[in-house]
């Protein structure tokens, strides 16, 4: 395996793929490929400084670290929405193309093996992956019927590039969601949309809007008071020798009692 290397990754999936005949599953994969040839001219990314890797229904994309994400961003913003569009404009009903993306950045190795295409692995590239496969990603993209794609960022992306507001992005159009994975959570930004994205995908989906505040509960009624005295509750046929009985007494029947016994609520001598 190579030394690990920073790169920006993309990442790329189409809407209900897999429920597709071959015939337009090629012709998708096609215009897939299209659009992010002309993404990538339009943020000014030659070929040499791209690798690609084939995922059937998507891609992965990883850029060299001299490209910058800011125009990468602008473009994904831009003019892959606009070449979706017009793809879609002119495609059938059942060759409609609608993308989830996602743009995050990491460490990346390569690691081939002999006999296969591809191999890059590493942490980063992982959890991308998770992001785009998150329930909040394809929520978004289902409930937005009049928009082709839908992108979100990492929180590295964010904090590196979206919040300092460069040219022709605007951070007030993200909004925040958190993804839980089975390893963690993991802070997210989807561009569009209104208030705050919630992940689905697990029972431990912390929620990015704060709970209502609780009205106190009403005091409990206080039960009424109870002897001090000790309570003895006898079952079966007890005995007792010169012994003193105190408290309330429930369910005496049968046996034989001898000596100085006293019944009641209070203790009196019992020599």
């Amino acid at each position: 395996m190579r030394e690990p290397v920073n790169r920006t990754i993309l990442l790329l999936d189409i809407e209900r793929f897999s429920r597709r005949d071959d015939v337009v599953q090629a012709v998708l994969r096609r215009s897939l490929n299209a659009v992010v040839d002309q993404t990538m001219r339009s943020a000014g990314v030659e070929a040499t400084q791209q690798y690609r890797e084939d995922r059937g229904d998507g891609l992965i994309v990883l850029l060299d670290g001299d490209v910058a994400k800011t125009a990468v961003l602008r473009s994904l913003l831009t003019t892959t929405p606009e070449l979706l569009y017009e793809h879609n404009r002119l495609a059938s009903a059942g060759a409609q193309l609608r993308l989830r993306l996602v743009l995050a950045s990491g460490e990346v190795a390569y690691d081939p093996q002999d006999g296969t295409v591809g191999g890059v692995v590493g942490h980063d590239l992982n959890q991308a992956c998770r992001l785009l496969d998150s329930a909040a990603l394809r929520d978004a993209l289902a409930a937005r019927a009049d928009e082709p794609c839908v992108l979100m960022v990492s929180g590295t992306v964010y904090d590196g590039v979206v919040r300092h507001g460069h040219r022709g992005v605007r951070p007030e159009l993200f909004r925040h969601t958190e993804v839980v994975v089975k390893d963690g959570v993991l802070e997210a930004w989807l561009h569009g949309g209104s208030g705050p994205a919630q992940d689905t995908g697990g029972p431990q989906q912390a929620s990015a809007v704060p709970a209502a505040p609780q009205r106190p509960a009403a005091p409990a009624e206080r039960a009424p008071e109870q002897p001090t005295g000790p309570v003895i509750h006898f079952h079966g046929a007890p005995v007792v020798h010169g012994s003193v009985v105190v408290g309330n007494q429930h369910g005496v029947s049968g046996g034989q009692v001898t000596g100085n016994v006293v019944l009641g609520g209070s203790t009196g001598s019992a020599s």
